[in-house]
């Protein structure tokens, strides 16, 4: 979903097609294991030639072509400030930047109406706060050290470039990782990528050998972390964080507290896996769950929704 601010409000940018002579949405079909983060960001900009930066995700549209089920994935897509002009190509020859309500009126399809109403219905603009686990590490016995210099393995490492490419999709965003060596290394390409520094928190370290610190292994005993993150949350900035197993279940829950919404159930992100969640006013506007691995869709849209581990594949593909 295609937007720009416009004045005091937002105009939506619709495609037509002239090998259908409609005007409906940018939008296509998944590659072979193409991450749908990543297929969003790709279909439009090879059906209108710009770049965009993925805002909260909206509900699917599913119909019936040719008999054959399809499904279709949206986001809110705004237009990066630095993105190029539209381009003619052979699939579109116009875009169209419009109010809501004039769009509504020029697009072909009910259900791409439906989806301009959800776009309409909450906030055009959001503020990422994207929460990592750090990626594979290898095994805390085999590891020589202090627990803090512990790196990633060769597994985590290719994990860590996947992701900069992943959460690249929602921006550029600030960076801010426990100071153990696995947390900033998840997130150093990513912070190449954006162009950004790792700013090290040490509250969101994890203790467990009751030795001094700001936090320890029990997320609800450190108000450090707690205070740090409600800060973060509250503040209108995209911020990436990459923290433990045992301290990102507390993290979340104070963001989510302070956003004014109830954390999800039952919370527990693999290595190198994500939550992004988009705010707006201080208010929770939608979660989202992805992996590097899983390039399916995982539940996300109201804040109140349950978060599972796998979800169906999206992107115009059939089910």
């Amino acid at each position: 979903m295609l937007w720009h601010p416009a004045g005091l409000g937002a105009e939506v940018g619709i495609i037509h097609r002239p090998k259908y002579d409609d005007w409906s949405f940018a939008k296509g079909k998944l590659e072979p294991g193409e991450h749908v983060l990543l297929a969003a960001v790709r279909e439009v900009a090879e059906e209108t030639g710009l770049r965009v930066t993925l805002g909260r995700r909206l509900p699917p549209v599913q119909y019936i072509s040719h008999g054959v089920p399809k499904r279709v994935d949206y986001w809110v897509g705004a237009l990066e400030p630095t993105s190029a002009g539209f381009a003619v190509n052979n699939e579109v020859d116009e875009l169209a930047w419009l109010a809501p309500t004039v769009a509504g009126a020029r697009l072909s399809y009910p259900g791409d109406v439906a989806t301009l109403d959800e776009f309409t219905a909450g906030p055009a603009q959001t503020f990422p706060l994207i929460l990592i686990r750090h990626a594979s590490a290898g095994a805390k016995s085999q590891w020589p050290n202090d627990d803090v210099s512990r790196p990633l393995d060769p597994a985590g490492a290719r994990d860590a470039e996947t992701l900069a490419g992943l959460v690249r999709c929602f921006g550029v965003c600030r960076v801010i990782s426990s100071p153990a060596e696995r947390c900033v290394a998840t997130v150093r390409p990513y912070a190449v990528m954006a162009g950004a520094d790792i700013e090290v928190e040490p509250a969101f370290w994890v203790v467990k050998d009751g030795s001094k610190a700001d936090v320890t292994q029990e997320p609800s005993t450190n108000p450090a972390a707690g205070v740090a993150m409600a800060q973060l949350a509250a503040a209108d900035t995209p911020v990436v964080i990459c923290a433990h197993r045992e301290n990102l279940p507390g993290l979340v829950e104070a963001a989510c507290a302070e956003l004014g919404a109830a954390s999800p159930a039952g919370l527990s992100l693999r290595k190198a896996e994500f939550l992004v969640l988009h705010r707006a006013g201080r208010q929770l506007a939608a979660i989202e769950r992805y992996h590097p691995d899983r390039p399916g869709l995982s539940a996300a849209g109201n804040p109140q929704a349950s978060y599972p581990q796998s979800a169906g594949r999206a992107v115009a593909t059939p089910r």
